[in-house]
């Protein structure tokens, strides 16, 4: 059979290159064609657009880009009509693929949707649009369920693909000493610093978490940096603090790890499935009152993926004005010292763990495809 995926961030081109793998033990005849990434073309087939080109984050941004977000829109629907795939499986990315759902759809090829957007957190209203032009919402988080019930919307849910990509880590057998001597690090237990992998989120938390640093002498600060970041902006964020900087090895960095501190999102996720006690941090831009406004439009309780997907409080959330050096340094000081509030964190995890379903959901989620594609 032939598949069209569209994916447009890295966190994307990892699960579904994931997929491909999988769908490939399904259907050996498979033949894929796909936006995404490096991932993805290490699986086959013909990449149309590299990720690095479409991801356009922020408002004023895609303003800026409006003529190449139009393009790229014109070039995907030209491309998937030529291609006249079996099925169009589309990865989050809900800007891009809502609209490409919708042009699927009114030409008559089944719409499959891998990884719900999250719009249970923000606009909600686009549920009308899953509704409308996708033909199997496939989830991986389990109170999804529950969120599209409520608007009358079966989705299949497979678990998360998350502890495969974390079970089928390179360097999982790593310990301590080979870590630091191939990172050229020191010795002293880490603190991971994860501030994200776009520029203006990493402006906005780094400089708070490295305020941190001089309060833990006995500890080394590494920062998890994105490698579509370059040395520089990081030198000039970091001025002379005493941290160091891993590239591309955050699973790496966060095996090693005692703690972390983690920007809100996915990472809050990874780092627990990996089992290390984190605090989460979460700035925004615009001040109090855009702050204000932003959270009364959110439709949840909590901002950490850890705390939503269990419904209750397991890592402390930093939000905005709690978002601070004294704040931080508190949270460290309990998981990294307090050996009873540690172990309850693990305990969660454990429990989390056990919620997503554990490793295999790749393959569950190919099987699923594969076997509606059959029907």
């Amino acid at each position: 059979m032939k598949y069209y995926i569209i994916t447009g961030e890295a966190s994307g081109d990892l699960h579904a290159s994931n997929l491909m793998k999988e769908l490939k033990i399904q259907d050996p005849e498979a033949k894929f064609r796909f936006w995404g990434g490096d991932l993805m073309l290490a699986q086959g087939g013909e990449l149309v657009k590299h990720y690095r080109e479409t991801a356009f984050m922020g408002f004023l941004t895609v303003v800026k880009n409006l003529g190449k977000i139009k393009a790229n829109f014109s070039l995907c629907e030209t491309d998937l009509l030529k291609f006249n795939p079996d099925v169009l499986i589309l990865v989050d990315y809900p800007g891009f693929n809502l609209r490409m759902a919708k042009f699927a759809k009114k030409h008559g090829i089944r719409v499959h949707y891998y990884i719900s957007p999250k719009i249970w957190a923000w606009k909600e209203s686009r549920v009308k649009k899953i509704k409308a032009y996708v033909d199997r919402m496939f989830t991986i988080f389990p109170f999804e369920t529950e969120f599209y019930q409520k608007h009358n919307f079966e989705v299949s849910f497979g678990g998360n693909p998350l502890l495969d990509a974390i079970e089928n880590r390179p360097n999982k057998e790593e310990g301590f000493p080979d870590f630091i001597k191939r990172n050229k690090l020191g010795e002293k237990p880490i603190i991971a610093l994860l501030a994200g992998s776009r520029k203006q989120e990493i402006e906005r938390v780094l400089p708070v978490m490295l305020e941190c640093v001089d309060s833990f002498p006995d500890h080394q600060f590494v920062v998890a940096a994105a490698p579509s970041i370059d040395a520089e902006f990081y030198a000039s964020v970091v001025g002379d603090q005493n941290v160091q900087f891993v590239y591309g090895q955050t699973y790496d960095l966060l095996q090693q790890a005692k703690a972390a501190v983690v920007t809100s999102g996915t990472a809050t996720l990874e780092t627990a499935l990996l089992r290390i006690p984190q605090v989460v941090c979460y700035l925004t831009g615009g001040g109090k009152l855009l702050f204000t406004i932003g959270k009364r439009l959110l439709k949840v309780k909590y901002i950490s993926l850890v705390n939503l997907i269990m419904d209750q409080l397991i890592v402390k959330e930093l939000i905005q004005h709690t978002c601070n050096k004294e704040m931080i340094i508190q949270e460290l000081n309990q998981i990294l010292f307090n050996k009873e509030y540690r172990i309850q964190m693990l305990y969660n995890y454990q429990l989390l763990n056990e919620k997503l379903g554990g490793a295999g959901a790749s393959a569950r989620f190919a099987k699923m495809i594969y076997e509606d594609l059959q029907r």
